[in-house]
């Protein structure tokens, strides 16, 4: 089943978090055959909730640390104990912003397992690496925080080029199916493998990309803040939606 992942980063009011869950509902009851999770801010994570199970709640980041004196981080213990069945790992913006390495990332890949969550692993590349032609060597690099994960484990995987996050542009049909290809070949998961798109995707250019072979879903941005535009990309996600 395709998969798409609501990213609100640091985004919505408790208020506003609650607004858009009771909108989501609304409009995702008929979407059975896309699955869906939504990363709010932690905390959040109990008003997202769904008790109706029509989407999982998943982290937006989790230390790589078990428990003890780390104030301010969140553990994945604490994450599965709230229900999520899925955590972010590795997105662009903690590698930029704080600094998180590939020891770090594996470490956290660690820490998810063990607490029975499914890594959602990020990976992609800057311009100047795509212009150097540079990409399928940062995927390679990227993905050594893997090489300890068991490879008969679920993971989901979303390449995410660092130049289009956020910025409106997106990759082309042809470059995502390219790299997400790698990215596959690259990890070699078999059936436990999907491989998520993520980068400015939006309404209006979700089904051209998941049309596109080897890309099972989305892990959505910006676009994921509006429950309509956000539906929408589920609906055109699934099997059978209009190309």
């Amino acid at each position: 089943m395709r998969l798409v992942v609501a990213n609100w980063k640091m985004n919505k009011t408790r208020p506003e978090a609650v607004a858009c869950r009771d909108e989501l509902a609304r409009r995702v009851g008929s979407l059975g055959a896309v699955e869906i999770s939504i990363a709010p801010a932690f905390p959040f994570l109990a008003d997202v909730a769904d008790p109706e199970g029509r989407w999982s709640t998943a982290g937006q980041n989790c230390s790589s640390e078990r428990s003890g004196a780390f104030t301010g981080e969140v553990s994945a213990a604490m994450l599965a104990s709230c229900g999520c069945r899925y955590v972010i790992i590795g997105h662009s913006e903690r590698r930029k912003y704080f600094g998180e390495s590939e020891t770090t990332l594996a470490a956290k890949v660690e820490r998810a397992r063990e607490a029975g969550l499914v890594p959602i692993f990020c990976v992609g590349e800057t311009l100047a690496e795509r212009e150097a032609g540079l990409t399928e060597e940062v995927l390679r690099r990227q993905a050594e925080a893997l090489e300890r994960d068991p490879r008969d484990a679920a993971l989901v995987a979303a390449y995410e080029p660092v130049w289009a996050i956020g910025t409106g542009r997106n990759a082309t049909p042809e470059q995502a199916e390219e790299t997400t290809g790698y990215l596959r070949g690259l990890l070699g998961r078999g059936d436990g493998l999907r491989v998520l798109y993520g980068g400015s995707v939006t309404p209006e250019n979700a089904r051209n990309l998941a049309v596109r072979r080897g890309i099972d879903g989305f892990l959505v941005g910006g676009a994921s803040l509006d429950p309509s535009g956000f539906s929408e990309i589920c609906r055109l996600t699934g099997p059978g939606a209009p190309v």
